[in-house]
């Protein structure tokens, strides 16, 4: 079964629900905390459904046309991963109503969106695991889960001793995915939001579930509600299993990621930096390179621009790549604007809306990158080609090609100005002019060659 056509064609951003807009006070917590305070393990600040509809417009106007929502099920946790209804929308958030709104304003614009499946595990408040600390091993759901003895405690502290939980933690207790009951409810849960209006999945560590029966057949139920619908795995090594019929049409291209990081931290030189990209293009399956979500950033990593110590030519410069390679590229909220933060819970602060309080003109630059590529299709679903790498200067060449339309990409790796003569006569004529998309300057082409000056950390887009 191929992948959704839409999946390259896709700019996703990701909101993490309670910090991105507080559309409606009326469901906030009484003890809410200070829109922009500084965020913690259990702090809410009152971001829900309605201020994501409420600040549409601005992501309009990025130029997204994909959500990627961190979970909206019930739960008692600011993140929504110890979830305790799957087919409740949390309070904190909104309702079925809101939801449903918001499905509504984003399909009337043409932007899909794709939620959470937080199926290897639930929250202690989930009815079936309540049933058991209730009837201990009288409960019918005992099998719900991976229970090693009673009574079972699952509220003193210390490492979860009597049953099996994700990482030992005792408030995310772990489904077991082998009974027959288990899977029906979570095959049900799946079709059901399918059948709601979502376009797609995001699943939480699909890897705890480690049989590749059960994600065959939920990606059976998942294709015969919507066979647009979308499948994104959280897998962060490289690993082909989880991509194809049987599992995921594309994942959280980590790799991607680390592989930006080292080029932009001087831990790789150009011409390692280029092959790391180009050997991730050949790892999967070309449709499935091309269905990856490729991100910068995410509610599980440290800032962008912490991680860049806040060099703004250095994040704009990985935007840029970003923006040029294979997949969909997504934006994790508040890195646009220069939002900073370290590990969790500092990397989920509140979106800030005030402008004054962003990063120079890094929204503005992200903005044109969007419209670049929303414009141009070789940059969203043109072949990559190799054009040259030096390792002595520190610049990186590649073009992205479909057809006609060919667009050269051409990035300074170092903290010095560099002089580029990049071999282009795989994709132009001599003597011809090629501009800058980016500012529009001409260039001339000579002897074969493009030869362009970039400053430290600088990268141009480039085409005929």
């Amino acid at each position: 079964m191929p992948t959704p056509y839409w999946l390259q064609d896709a700019i996703f951003y990701q909101i993490f629900p309670d910090r991105f807009a507080n559309g409606n006070p009326a469901n906030d917590p009484p003890n809410v905390h200070k829109w922009g305070s500084a965020p913690s393990f259990h702090g809410f600040q009152g971001g829900d459904l309605r201020g994501i509809i409420r600040r549409f417009d601005y992501l309009l106007e990025l130029g997204i046309n994909a959500l990627y929502l961190n979970p909206i099920f019930e739960s008692p946790a600011n993140h929504g991963y110890h979830t305790t209804d799957y087919y409740k929308i949390s309070e904190k958030l909104g309702d079925m109503q809101d939801f449903r709104a918001l499905l509504d304003v984003a399909h009337r614009n043409h932007v899909r969106v794709v939620i959470d499946g937080v199926f290897n595990h639930t929250g202690r408040g989930f009815f079936a695991f309540t049933d058991i600390l209730e009837n201990g091993e009288h409960s019918p759901y005992k099998d719900w889960y991976h229970i090693r003895n009673f009574p079972v405690d699952a509220y003193s502290p210390g490492e979860s001793q009597h049953y099996n939980a994700w990482w030992n933690i005792k408030g995310v207790p772990k489904l077991n995915t082998r009974n027959p009951a288990v899977r029906k409810y979570i095959m049900n849960v799946a079709r059901y939001w399918l059948e709601q209006g979502i376009d797609g999945w995001r699943l939480d560590v699909p890897n705890e579930i480690d049989d590749d029966g059960f994600w065959a057949e939920f990606r059976q139920v998942v294709k015969s509600a919507n066979r647009d619908a979308c499948i994104i795995g959280e897998i962060w090594d490289v690993n082909p299993r989880w991509v194809g019929d049987g599992h995921c049409d594309g994942l959280m291209h980590y790799p991607f990621r680390t592989a930006i990081l080292e080029g932009l931290t001087g831990r790789s030189n150009a011409s390692e930096f280029a092959r790391r990209l180009e050997d991730l293009l050949r790892v999967y399956p070309r449709e499935n390179v091309y269905s990856m979500y490729v991100p910068l950033g995410s509610h599980d990593t440290e800032r962008l621009i912490t991680l860049l110590s806040g060099d703004l030519d250095r994040v704009k410069l990985a935007f840029l790549l970003q923006f040029a390679y294979p997949g969909a590229p997504a934006i994790y909220y508040g890195d646009e604007v220069g939002l900073d933060g370290g590990k969790d819970p500092d990397n989920r602060r509140a979106f800030p809306w005030d402008p004054a309080n962003w990063k120079g003109d890094l929204q503005l630059w992200t903005q044109a990158l969007i419209a670049m590529r929303r414009d141009r299709a070789s940059l969203r679903r043109g072949e990559y080609i190799h054009l040259a790498a030096d390792a002595a200067h520190g610049w990186y060449a590649f073009a992205r090609t479909l057809g006609a339309e060919k667009t050269l990409i051409l990035v300074n790796l170092t903290d010095q100005p560099v002089e580029a003569s990049v071999p282009v006569i795989k994709l132009w004529n001599d003597n011809r002019a090629v501009r800058s998309l980016l500012d529009n300057r001409p260039f001339q082409l000579q002897e074969g060659k493009l030869t362009v000056s970039l400053p430290a950390w600088g990268g141009m887009w480039f085409g005929g």
